[in-house]
């Protein structure tokens, strides 16, 4: 897991080969004009979705986890809490691993939690296990699914 601010992208930008494009779509894209749903940017190898959602209680968040895809998570109004939990860790599967919408959940409860402000972001790579969402009233968000082999 990667906490950053937006504002600072450039050794991130190295760990994968569509990082840059990522980060150089989230900084130059005024999601204020866009509608919820799914953007592709580059087919299945990178695509954003756009979320509004309620925020929820920490007991209401399930752990998730991707085999296919690194997610970056970024708020755009509101603040989102996001439980982390390592994937090596996680020990009870609720909703087995589902390779078509590629998510599988766990009744693990995460062992750290991170606040994630409009402009900052986190990356969630495969190993690492995630539960978004918590927070409070409304909350858009985008989330950036890169594929894992770029």
């Amino acid at each position: 897991m990667i906490l950053e601010s937006l504002n600072n992208t450039e050794k991130i930008e190295s760990l994968h080969p569509l990082f840059k494009k990522a980060f150089d779509y989230l900084k130059s894209t005024d999601f204020s004009k866009m509608e919820d749903g799914k953007h592709e940017l580059d087919g299945s190898r990178l695509f954003v979705s756009i979320a509004s959602i309620s925020g929820k209680e920490k007991k209401d968040a399930a752990i998730e986890t991707h085999k296919k895809y690194i997610d970056i998570q970024m708020p755009l109004l509101g603040v989102e809490k996001i439980g982390w939990k390592p994937g090596s860790e996680l020990q009870e599967e609720s909703v087995p691993y589902n390779e078509e919408q590629d998510i599988a959940f766990y009744i693990d409860r995460p062992t750290a939690y991170t606040k994630i402000y409009p402009g900052q972001f986190a990356i969630y790579f495969p190993e690492d296990g995630h539960a978004p969402g918590i927070g409070q009233g409304n909350i858009r968000k985008v989330i950036v699914k890169v594929q894992v082999e770029g």
